[in-house]
């Protein structure tokens, strides 16, 4: 295959892998992981079982959930226990003696009209014939039709036609006798509450009140009857009240529930019907299909993955890798993931197992090869992640003491890691972690209250111990693969390029000693700066020994390699010494790649002077020129600036080179020179392409002068000294 062919292959392979639809199928890859590792985790366990049947095990609750028969059970109890309310009914004993005593009123007046229509009939008419008998029926059925007419019907119904006859035709003493006996009675027996349940009961008292009473034994039977239809309750069932005091009883009842890792049966036990029914509800039966699991994982999924979004959404490289550490970020969480997976299946059959678990190894990789941040995020999305994944001896769907267990293990090592992240911290964060782990073990036995062995405690803290371990060997182990594969520049590689034997800084000492201490000092300077806005030190620092590196093919054209030797300059043309000079940046970017070091520091090399111009050569063309030179022939080709690193190595060449100039530097005259180099590149729009703010700016300059200020402080002349200077003066 012809190179052509390969590059083009490459350059497809470049846009594939840096367009949004990679990135969009990296999370899904995220997603994806996450479901596959956890899905076995939410599946319910079916049981095969059936009425009467007799249990194989203990069967356990695996959730909290409401048993709705027993609590339909308990409020219907509690309504029946509330009485019905009944509401006094006014004036009612006072209507019931008016009803009697207008029905005895009545029959008086008719005896009344009776007695008169006889006095009027001659006497001789008086004998019974059937015409007579025939009237005084019809008369008699006219009467008690009136009477029943003026009763209400409650009590007409009650009252026989005999029992009326027998007061029509009683003596006028006995009815009015009967008259005030009735509504006595009346009166006695309804001065007490009665409800509608104690009516017939109260009814029977009557009979006893007039059998006592001094009247015709004739009249006793009609007027008891009589008497009786009047009694009736004298509270009335009040619907609305019980209803509230029956609903506000069952509101009161407390619902019962099913609690999580309640045992539902124990082993040998036999299936009921309640058995039955309570396996129904928690979803163990075998022929219930429940799809809330499975939804319920759906939306932790998505929750999760929108959650690594939004922190890692900004997660890229330069514009050339734009989802290299998104690659590399979901790759360690898989293996974190499945190293936790096959944790968990171990757990299965030694519980003591799950504290094995080397989480902080994924959290560390992150952080050395992404940022801290992310792995950060990641200890959150661990914790929640590993607490389902090792619920397998918990009837809950969550373990939440193995989650804190990760989420403490995982910040561990992200915090014992440090700011700088060589292999010797990274042993010590392992060791930091067994620690941390030890302790998270002995505080989860001694909450749980549990009465452990020494074994048992042993075994489990030094599964913890070993974690730890495992973490650091893991990390030390892999970390190079990620680096070699991916060209990741981390910290410890940046120490490793910072040794002073590597064969181009070796090369830069020898043939360029000016420039080498002239590098040296703009890496003080940038490294302080960059720390001091929060930027990376470490990289300035580095990026600032070999900035200048293209020094080494032409040094004699540099003055700080002009020792004791006429600067060449002097012989050439402006536009030649131009050539030269520009070229340094671009021919020590070049060197660099040759060499396989990280773009980072090409970067630094290849944009540290951006697209200044060269001011002594275009003034010195100007003088020497009659035609009008332009500036732009004179200026570096760039590309400027494209991060803070970059920019605060350029300012810090500028400054150093400057300083070097004045004959007396005082911190007065220190501060005016930086702050003019600054204020020239910000005006030449030098600073344009990176996202360098004004006030880090501002923080910059300081540091940069107080830096300067350490390095040219004033110092004591020792007597020696003082007397060279005045024999050197005679």
């Amino acid at each position: 295959m012809s190179p052509k062919v390969i590059n083009q292959l490459k350059t497809k392979w470049n846009q594939i892998e840096n367009s949004k639809i990679s990135r969009f199928l990296l999370y899904l890859a995220l997603a994806f992981v996450m479901v596959v590792t956890m899905i076995s985790n939410v599946i319910p366990e079916k049981l095969d079982v059936s009425l009467n049947s007799i249990a194989e095990d203990d069967i356990q609750s695996p959730y909290r959930i409401q048993n709705q028969r027993e609590t339909n059970a308990k409020e219907a109890e509690a309504a029946a226990s509330v009485p019905d309310e009944y509401v006094e009914k006014e004036n009612v004993v006072l209507d019931q003696v008016v009803y009697i005593e207008k029905l005895f009123t009545q029959i008086q007046e008719i005896q009344a009209e009776t007695s008169k229509e006889n006095d009027k009939t001659d006497p001789k008419k008086e004998e019974d014939t059937p015409e007579t008998n025939a009237d005084k029926i019809t008369t008699t059925k006219q009467n008690i039709s009136l009477i029943r007419d003026n009763l209400p019907e409650f009590i007409s119904k009650d009252i026989k036609d005999d029992s009326l006859i027998t007061f029509l035709n009683a003596s006028k003493a006995d009815v009015s006798m009967a008259k005030d006996v009735a509504t006595s009675t009346i009166k006695t027996i309804m001065k007490d509450k009665i409800t509608v349940e104690q009516i017939n009961e109260k009814k029977k008292e009557v009979e006893p009140f007039i059998g006592n009473a001094f009247i015709s034994d004739s009249v006793k039977p009609a007027l008891s009857e009589i008497t009786a239809s009047a009694i009736t309750s004298t509270y009335t069932f009040d619907a609305e009240e019980t209803k509230r005091l029956r609903e506000e009883a069952i509101a009161n009842v407390e619902p019962v529930f099913i609690r999580e890792g309640e045992i539902i049966v124990e082993q040998g036990s036999r299936i009921t019907s309640d058995v039955l029914y309570k396996l129904e509800i928690v979803g163990l039966l075998k022929e219930d299909f429940s799809p809330y699991p499975y939804i319920g994982l759906g939306l932790l999924v998505l929750l999760m993955t929108a959650f690594l979004i939004y922190y890692l959404r900004d997660l890229i490289g330069d514009k050339k890798k734009e989802n290299i550490k998104l690659i590399i970020y979901v790759l360690l969480f898989s293996i974190t993931l499945i190293l936790m997976k096959i944790t968990s299946l171990l757990s299965i059959y030694y519980p003591s197992v799950a504290f094995i678990v080397p989480v902080a190894f994924g959290t560390m990789m992150i952080k050395m090869l992404i940022d801290e941040q992310s792995a950060i995020i990641s200890s959150i999305v661990f914790a929640i992640c590993g607490s389902l994944i090792f619920n397998e001896n918990t009837a809950s769907p969550f373990n939440f003491t193995i989650g804190t267990y990760v989420l403490i293990s995982s910040l561990s090592g992200i915090l014992f890691l440090g700011k700088r992240n060589v292999k010797s911290k990274i042993l010590k964060a392992g060791f930091f972690v067994s620690v941390i782990n030890s302790i998270v073990v002995l505080l989860i036995l001694a909450l749980t209250n549990g009465q452990f062995g020494l074994t048992d405690i042993s075994w489990q803290v030094g599964y913890a111990l070993f974690s730890g371990f495992i973490s650091a060997v893991l990390t030390l182990g892999l970390l190079p693969f990620f680096e070699a594969g991916f060209g990741i520049l981390t910290s410890m590689k940046l120490i490793e390029l910072s040794n002073p034997n590597h064969p181009l800084l070796r090369k830069l000492l020898m043939e360029t000693p000016g420039t080498y201490h002239h590098s040296v000092v703009v890496a003080n300077l940038s490294e302080a700066a960059c720390e001091a806005i929060g930027a990376n030190g470490l990289l300035a620092r580095v990026g600032s020994y070999y900035h200048d590196l293209g020094k080494t093919k032409r040094p004699h054209f540099f003055i700080e390699n002009q020792m004791n030797i006429e600067n060449p300059h002097d012989k050439i043309s402006p536009q030649l010494s131009k050539t030269i000079i520009i070229a340094h940046p671009y021919d020590g970017a070049e060197m660099l790649r040759e060499y396989n070091l990280p773009t980072e520091i090409v970067d630094i090399a290849e944009q540290h002077h951006g697209t200044t111009l060269l001011k002594y050569f275009h003034h010195k063309a100007m003088q020497q020129s009659d035609k009008q030179v332009t500036e732009s022939d004179f200026r570096y080709p760039g590309p400027k600036p494209q991060t803070k690193e970059i920019a605060i190595v350029s300012i810090s060449d500028s400054v150093e080179a400057a300083v070097r100039s004045i004959a007396k530097p005082t911190p007065t005259k220190i501060e005016s020179l930086v702050r003019k180099i600054i204020a020239e590149r910000l005006e030449d729009g030098q600073f344009n392409e990176c996202s360098i703010t004004l006030k880090e700016l501002e923080t910059v300059t300081i540091s940069i002068c107080e830096t300067l200020n350490g390095m040219f402080h004033s110092r004591i002349e020792y007597p020696e000294e003082i007397h060279k200077k005045k024999v050197s003066q005679a």
